[in-house]
């Protein structure tokens, strides 16, 4: 099992940028994919962005294409999603997620550990 820790999240204005983290622990010299999502109130658990261990595989879901970009330092053991251009609709709680899969997996289910999230909340 996979420690995930999220960071970065916050308010911010419509239009506005943002990082979020996410630093990965447990498991020395483990491989896997690493997934981003999101939860607004209401709503069901949705696919951000997924990136593959070695980085060169990437998925983004339509909704953030070109305003979102997930990228990963495995030396930090970490995973990033900057986010720009945010829409007052991006508003969610972010989760980071690992697979013991070393590609990028957009549905759930590919992903066995999971962050307690970090929200995110944009303002008109």
């Amino acid at each position: 099992q996979v420690q995930l820790v999220e960071s970065g999240g916050g308010l911010v204005q419509a239009g506005g940028s943002l990082r979020v983290s996410c630093a990965a622990s447990g498991r020395p010299g483990s491989i896997f994919g690493m997934g981003w999502f999101r939860q607004a109130p209401g709503k069901e658990r949705e696919f951000v962005a997924a990136i593959s261990w070695s980085g060169r595989l990437v998925y983004s879901a339509d909704s953030v294409k070109g305003r979102f970009t997930i990228s990963r330092d495995n030396a930090k053991n970490t995973v990033y999603l900057q986010m720009s251009s945010l829409r007052l609709e991006d508003t969610a709680l972010y989760f980071c997620a690992a697979s013991p899969g070393s590609l990028a997996y957009t549905q759930a289910r590919a992903y066995t550990s999971w962050g307690q999230g970090t929200q995110v909340t944009v303002s008109s």
